[in-house]
């Protein structure tokens, strides 16, 4: 299956993405905030990342922006996981490379569908 990049300063909500993946197969990294996700995804083999906005050090756009020059992950599914659910903000989001967007708080089944979606294109 993936290995996924869960990015949030929320251990919560690291540890509800490790839940919902782990079961289906899925290695889940996880990163508490922008600068430690930029760092691991440049580390490591990842088919795809999940990514909050509001975080200290980076946030989410300006993690996505950096990602996406880094050619191991230039083409890899990021997808956006936010409390925010402003049209000007997911517009930045997909502007800056983020491939889809689910707003917290999110059900394990949605997530499941988008992952799955994300990781067969």
């Amino acid at each position: 299956m993936a290995t996924v990049l869960a990015v949030d300063d929320s251990p919560s909500i690291r540890q509800m993405i490790k839940i919902v993946l782990g079961p289906a197969g899925h290695t889940v990294i996880e990163a508490e905030d922008g600068a430690q996700g930029l760092a691991k995804a440049k580390a490591e083999a990842i088919n795809l990342v999940i990514t909050d906005l509001n975080m200290p050090v980076m946030n989410g756009i300006e993690m996505i922006k950096q990602l996406r020059t880094v050619p191991s992950c230039a083409g890899v599914p990021i997808l956006f996981l936010s409390t925010e659910s402003d049209e000007t903000i997911k517009q930045q989001a997909k502007s800056a490379g983020a491939t889809g967007w689910i707003t917290k708080p999110f059900k394990p089944e949605q997530l499941l569908a988008v992952v799955a979606k994300l990781i067969r294109a």
